[in-house]
This record gives structure tokens, C-alpha cells and sequence, in this order.
């Protein structure tokens, strides 16, 4: 393996996550940080243990670095995606690829021009456990799918003074609930399963219509307390929770629920497929284990073990059974993978990673649940 020199753009709280990742990995060196002033460049890379600092105009120019993780807010990952592929860098992107079909659609061009390694953050189909399930559908373990019910469910938008740029469309895009945490619940179901999402009916409600904005810069999921003098009191126009009808290409039918207002749920995404000869459950607060239903037989729960599973969920695994993996080494996992790509050259043909045409797929899919509720009907994806 020859070593790779990376850099991280945005230091909020997915940043951070993407750089614990790739240090895991033998080859990969992360060189360099970017924040959108020099002076906070330097301020969080110093924390975070990295040499070198930059805005992203410097980032651009220096030639070794050979791939960029985009992790800042929704709104400049069309523009700093766009920017890093013309400057001939490889491009890992947090979801949403873009807030706008259109622009998601040049970025699929525009990667496949110059022929880069191109991926999308879907993190959560690293998880052993789902490929398990895939593969498990795919081997005919399941028979044929008739219903699928999935749900993600989180509190740290629960109380009126929680707030986060996510709330403000002109940064995150016209929805929160779905597009930020239903957008991987949505790729998994589709992952997994094997079907494709044709039509969706969907209810969105916003719980706070106004919240408490602080006046102060504060983190994602921080506990920071201020005083009532701290805040001002904003509008809010994306939805707390959602409820989503699905029809998929086989005839059948699934419903999900997405909701940040869920106290005691702090980060639940659940997924349950039926199929003509088995049930599966796994949800991602108890990732190393699956729960198996049968109708003729006893129940099973199938633990993450690499001499239990299939192969293909085995190649996701680092450590013995009872050694529970979970949120960080999803990320290990994907990055395995884009980095084999990266040593080659060149994107696969066909990539296991999820690519910038998986990230146009879930926008598109997210855009016409925000079509369906604004007409109150039936939309076709």
C-alpha cells in the first residue's frame, strides 16, 4: 500500500468523525485541515493533531494532497464538491451530495468526466449486520419481500432552545428530518432489500414553529447552557417529524417515520423486512445483532460474529464476536473501500461504496417526499 495524503474540510461534528476513521487506516495520512477562516483552520487543527492548515482556495492548490472529505453544511457541498473534482482531487462528500437535483446531476457528470474516485457518506450500510441482510436477500433467505417498516428516531432536536444550522433551510436545503437522518434510512431500505422506491405519500410536522437560536456559536449535540439573554426566538419551516408512505417496483408496500423530537431515542434508525420465508429486525442503538422471525419455528437473534455470518458481512468485521463494533468503525469500513479505489487510480465500474449516483438517488427520492407533502398526494420518484 502506497500512503495517501487527505484532507478534511469542516470541523463540526461529523469532521472530527471522518479524521478518527481514517487514521484507522495504515495508509492514509490526513495532512491537512480546512475551515472557512485561517485563523479557525488553525485553531481546530492544532486540537485535532494535523500539521497543516487552510482555507479552501489554499486547500485547492496544494498538489499533494490526493482526496478531499467535504464535511461542512449541506449548502457548500454542490460548490466545494465541484471545486475539489476541477482541482483533480478525489471527493468523499457528507450527505446530501447537493441541495438541488441539478446540481447533484453535474457533480455525477462532471466526476465520471475526469474519471476520480467519487463517494457519498451513507456510512450506515457498514454496519456488519446490514450487509448481513443484504446478502441474506440476496442468497433467497428471506423468499420474496411483502412489507417493509423502518423508522429513525432522535431527541436532540426535542426542546425549543435546541438549535443547529440544519433548521435553516437556506443552509440545509427545504427539508431537515428527512433529508439529514431519513436520507440513510431511506438508502439502506433500498440497500438492503434490493427494490427500488417507485412512489411515496407524505405528512410532515413541525412540532417547535418557532425555536430559541443562540446568539453564540455553539456544536452539533453539545450541552452548552446560555441565558435567556443568549437567544433570539427564529421561525422554524422544516419538519420536526415525518411519516412516509412507500410503494416499491415489486407491488408492495413499506411505511417509515422520521422524527428528531423523540425523547429517549438518541440515535434509533430501525429497519424491518418481511419476506414470504422470514422476518428480519436490526436497528442501529443494538447494531450487532439481528433479530429472525419465523412463522414454523423458534426466533433467533443472530449476533455479529465473522464465523456466523456470510462472508460479505465478514469482510465488514475487525474483531471476534462479543467485541462489539459500531458508529466509528462504519466509517473505517466504507473508507476501506473508496481507498482501494484511490491506490488503483480510478473509480470502479461498479463500486461496493455508495457513489455520487447513490447521493443523486436519495436526493431525488427526498425531493419528491417533499413534492408529495406540499400536495397533500401520491408522487412518483
Amino acid at each position: 500500500m502506497r500512503p495517501i495524503n487527505v484532507a478534511v474540510v469542516g470541523t463540526g461534528f461529523i469532521g472530527p468523525a471522518h479524521i478518527e476513521a481514517l487514521r484507522r487506516l495504515p495508509n492514509i495520512r490526513v495532512a491537512a485541515l480546512c475551515e472557512a477562516t485561517a485563523e479557525l483552520a488553525r485553531e481546530k487543527a492544532d486540537a485535532l493533531g494535523i500539521e497543516r492548515a487552510y482555507v479552501f482556495e489554499e486547500l485547492l492548490k496544494q498538489e499533494d494532497i490526493e482526496a478531499i472529505h467535504i464535511c461542512t453544511p449541506n449548502f457548500l457541498h454542490y460548490s466545494q464538491s465541484k471545486a475539489a473534482l476541477l482541482a483533480g482531487k478525489h471527493v468523499i462528500c457528507e450527505k446530501p451530495l447537493a441541495t438541488k437535483i441539478e446540481e447533484a446531476e453535474e457533480l455525477v457528470k462532471l466526476a465520471k468526466e475526469k474519471g476520480l474516485v467519487n463517494a457519498v457518506h451513507f456510512n450506515l450500510r457498514y454496519y456488519p449486520l446490514v450487509r448481513q441482510m443484504k446478502t441474506m436477500r440476496e442468497k433467497g433467505d428471506l423468499g420474496d419481500i411483502y412489507a417493509v417498516m423502518g423508522s429513525y428516531l432522535q431527541d436532540w432536536l426535542y426542546f425549543q432552545h435546541d438549535y443547529n444550522w440544519r433548521l435553516e433551510p437556506d443552509k440545509s436545503g427545504e427539508s431537515r428530518a428527512i433529508a439529514d437522518i431519513g436520507s440513510h434510512l431511506l438508502d439502506i431500505i433500498e440497500y438492503v432489500t434490493g427494490l427500488r422506491i417507485t412512489e411515496v405519500m407524505a405528512d410532515f410536522s413541525t412540532v417547535h414553529k418557532t425555536r430559541l437560536k443562540p446568539l453564540k456559536r455553539i456544536e452539533t449535540y453539545s450541552q452548552t447552557a446560555l441565558s435567556a439573554a443568549d437567544y433570539e426566538e427564529v421561525p422554524i419551516n422544516t419538519e420536526d417529524h415525518a411519516n412516509v408512505l412507500l410503494r416499491f417496483d415489486n407491488g408492495n408496500k413499506g411505511v417509515v417515520t422520521v422524527s428528531q423530537v423523540s425523547a429517549g431515542r438518541k440515535n434509533r434508525l430501525n429497519v424491518e423486512i418481511s419476506g414470504s420465508k422470514a422476518n428480519l429486525e436490526w436497528n442501529s442503538e443494538r447494531p450487532n445483532e439481528i433479530w429472525l422471525g419465523k412463522r414454523e419455528g423458534a426466533n433467533q437473534v443472530l449476533l455479529k460474529d465473522p464465523s456466523l455470518v456470510y462472508r460479505e458481512s465478514a469482510q465488514l468485521i475487525s474483531f471476534p464476536g462479543g467485541h462489539n463494533e459500531g458508529f466509528p468503525d462504519t466509517s473505517k469500513q466504507m473508507f476501506k473501500e473508496v481507498y482501494a479505489a484511490i491506490e488503483a487510480g480510478k473509480q470502479p465500474e461498479h463500486p461496493s461504496y455508495p457513489d455520487f449516483a447513490a447521493g443523486l438517488r436519495e436526493l431525488l427520492i427526498c425531493e419528491r417526499i417533499i413534492e408529495s407533502h406540499k400536495k397533500q398526494a401520491w408522487v412518483k420518484i
